[in-house]
This record gives C-alpha cells, structure tokens and sequence, in this order.
C-alpha cells in the first residue's frame, strides 16, 4: 500500500493545488504539507485528515487506504475530469435501457457531485451520465469551464468560445 505522504502528494496534485493553497484551506502552513507529504511527519490528527479531505476532494477511507476501491467517478469544479479519474468506466449508451433523452454513440460516464461542490441542478448523492464532448450537439445541461471552475449551464444555443465545453448531461438521478 501506498504511504499516506504519497497519496496526499497524489491526491494534492489530482486536485490542481500546490502546496501553500492547500495549507491555506486546511489552515496550517506550506512547510507542515511538506512534512505530511514526505513523512516526516507521521501522525495526523483526526480533524486535520478530514479537513485534507474535504479540501481535497475525497473520501476520508480514499485518503487513507487509496483508489483501491471501486467508487464512482466524481465531479468537481477542479481537478480530473470525471472519464479521467482512475476509476472511470465508460457505458455504451447506444441501444441500453437508459433513458438519454439524445442519441448519443459515444461512450458516457456515470459519476456523482463531490463533497463541498455545488452543481445546481444537481445535489449531493445524484447520479450524473456525462457524454464527453468538444462538439455543441443541441440545447441541454452541459459542463463547463470559465475562469478556471468547471459547473452546469444550459444552452438553448451555442455559447461564445470563452467557456470549454468538456461533456453534456445526459441523465440525472436524484438521491432519495
């Protein structure tokens, strides 16, 4: 298994932060990270580990054990895009059970909201199928990026080049 320094090291760079950001939301300094990383220091208290891992975007059993089990993908408004993370499955949508409203004949992505993140209009525990594209196809939800956050916006027309279109929703399951 992997030591905890490295996984955070992993886990930090997943996330698109260096050192001092994450310190900041964690609200210890640069150096302490430093020392977690490379395992000088061995023992963390139990609040620290679940603020590292809400400020990196995981679970706290992800932090602690790793990747090793098979969660779902998750969406955030940094970090790997949901088909990029480690455990990402693709599903053929063409001729499934699912009901996608689009006729889509690409692979898609089952994934779900991280913790602290806001995706209006989806909550926290919803069940997303995401079709990565570059392509504008019709009006609906699609995931964005602008001024380095990715979120939802709906289109009736094709946006203005500043935004990234990365996928569009193509269903969504609410938690119940």
């Amino acid at each position: 298994m992997q030591p905890l320094g490295a996984r955070i090291k992993e886990l930090r760079l997943r996330a698109e932060l260096n050192k001092a950001e994450l310190a900041r939301e964690i609200g210890v300094s640069d150096v302490t990270i430093s020392y977690w990383e490379s395992g000088a220091i061995k023992q963390i208290g139990h609040e620290r580990l679940v603020a590292l891992a809400d400020a990196l975007n995981c679970s706290l059993s992800t932090l602690l054990e790793g990747d090793s089990h098979s969660a779902l993908p998750v969406l955030t408004h940094k970090g790997e895009l949901p088909w990029k993370q480690i455990n990402a499955s693709p599903i053929e949508v063409s001729g499934s059970f699912l009901p996608v409203k689009i006729a889509w004949q690409f692979p898609a992505y089952m994934a779900t909201p991280g913790t602290n993140t806001y995706f209006a209009p989806l909550r926290t525990g919803d069940l997303v199928l995401l079709g990565p594209t570059q392509v504008f196809h019709q009006p609906g939800h699609y995931l964005v990026s602008e001024d380095g956050q990715r979120e939802l916006k709906y289109f009736n027309t094709l946006p203005d080049s500043e935004l990234t279109l990365h996928a569009i929703l193509l269903c969504h399951w609410q938690a119940t």
